[in-house]
């Protein structure tokens, strides 16, 4: 095997993305649904920045026949397909209080015997779950130098199917701590939950993003016991209009990965805030469309970034 190959032949992927695809109840989709979930925004993503990019998708049997898989095909995803006896529906409704979300359907687990071999090659990997449907095994799959970023929003819910989504509270699981960029919006976490109550269940060095929408965010470097994170902001960059803001931290995230994983690629010299702006230009893009067809590819965020340049 050469570098950059995998055992069969193919190139080795660069960054491989796991979770279950999500079916949200939409009543002007014919079926009844779209599909959604951290693992199809965050392989879009990454495959439109121009990363070889596989995604593990944890499907029950009417998602997999979902025609949006095909949008991540066309990408140049590595589309695999794990086979759930169910997956994760939700029912989000937008009120003047914000989203209320219904759990319709909870998920089955998706299974690490679900890894290839040849998947080991990768040198970043994202956890995107939806409906905790990723066992903490996961954790052990990387290998001990991949970045590996979270998606830790999918992890903070109780779900019981027909009540309303209730928030979890913060506490240790081997993916958060395995995570070397764990994000998660101020809406995924109970009100007045104390930023050290999260970096206590995250690794010394990990970055913590917490995303605040048209607001920018913060990311917190974790510090090893007995000092003080370190703290930075960043602005977002604007839309030119709003249409779906369904998948803009998962898109941010992906985004933030692929830089993080390919700085000479994607964001130029490190300590210099170019992960954080890609980052922010591809979660502006994303919202001026409905659903994945807002997915940007790197064409439009060079062109978003070229919109807002730096001071």
């Amino acid at each position: 095997m050469t570098l950059g190959q995998a055992s069969n032949g193919r190139p080795a992927p660069e960054i491989v993305v796991v979770g279950a695809a999500a079916r949200d109840v939409a009543a002007d989709d014919p079926r009844g649904w779209r599909l959604g979930g951290g693992v199809t925004y965050g392989a879009l993503t990454v495959a439109g920045l121009g990363l070889r990019t596989v995604a593990l998708v944890g499907v029950d049997a009417p998602a997999a026949t979902a025609t949006e898989l095909d949008l991540l095909r066309q990408r140049g995803v590595d589309v695999r397909l794990v086979p759930l006896e169910r997956g994760p529906v939700f029912d989000n409704r937008e009120t003047a209080a914000g989203r209320v979300q219904t759990c319709v359907q909870p998920s089955d687990p998706l299974p690490v015997a679900a890894v290839e071999e040849e998947l080991r090659a990768a040198r970043a990997w994202l956890f995107a779950p939806v409906a905790d449907e990723l066992p903490e095994a996961w954790a052990d799959v990387p290998n001990a130098d991949d970045l590996v970023g979270l998606g830790w929003q999918g992890l903070l819910r109780e779900l019981v199917a027909g009540e309303l989504t209730h928030r979890r509270a913060p506490r240790p699981n081997r993916l958060v701590e395995r995570a070397d960029i764990v994000g998660v919006s101020h809406l995924d976490v109970e009100p007045g939950t104390p930023i050290e109550a999260m970096l206590a269940v995250c690794r010394p060095g990990a970055s913590l993003v917490l995303t605040d929408g048209a607001d920018g965010g913060l990311v917190v470097t974790v510090p090893p016991p007995g000092h003080r994170p370190a703290f930075r902001r960043y602005p977002a960059l604007p839309p030119d209009v709003v249409v779906d803001s369904v998948g803009a931290r998962d898109t941010f995230l992906g985004a933030l990965l692929a830089a993080r994983a390919f700085p000479q690629r994607l964001a130029g010299p490190a300590g210099h805030g170019g992960d954080l702006r890609l980052a922010a230009a591809a979660g502006s893009l994303v919202v001026e469309g409905p659903g994945l067809l807002g997915v940007p590819d790197l064409p439009a965020v060079a062109r978003r970034l070229g919109k807002h340049p730096l001071p």
